[in-house]
């Protein structure tokens, strides 16, 4: 199982980014997907599913602002995120099923004035 993240940035408050996660090594279109998250000094946080039809579900943190898709064709995980805010800035990564551990290198969100 092997992650390639990517998309993260340094934006302003209120803006928005795009995450991408090229998944390898496994069935991706069969298995739930989560976006997880980890700030400095914290613990990984899970703050998007997707499950194998493509649902979504969302921690109360990010719902609302925040959108997980999918494109199962190319094995690849979206994270859309608006309305950003000084408290998402963390390490980006994703997982797969309900998993938190980081395989890939992650990207970083930085979001700043």
């Amino acid at each position: 199982v092997q992650f390639v993240e990517s998309g993260g940035g340094m934006v302003q408050p209120g803006g928005s980014l795009r995450l991408s996660c090229v998944a390898y090594g496994f069935s991706f279109s069969w298995s739930d997907m989560t976006w997880v998250r980890q700030a400095p000094g914290e613990g990984p946080e899970w703050i998007a599913r997707s499950t194998t039809g493509g649902e979504g579900h969302y921690a109360d943190s990010v719902k609302g602002r925040f959108t997980i898709s999918r494109e199962n064709g190319r094995n690849i995980l979206y994270l859309e995120m608006n309305s950003l805010k000084p408290e998402d800035t963390a390490l980006y990564y994703c997982a797969k099923g309900y998993g938190l551990e980081r395989v890939g290198q992650g990207t970083q969100v930085t979001v700043s004035s």
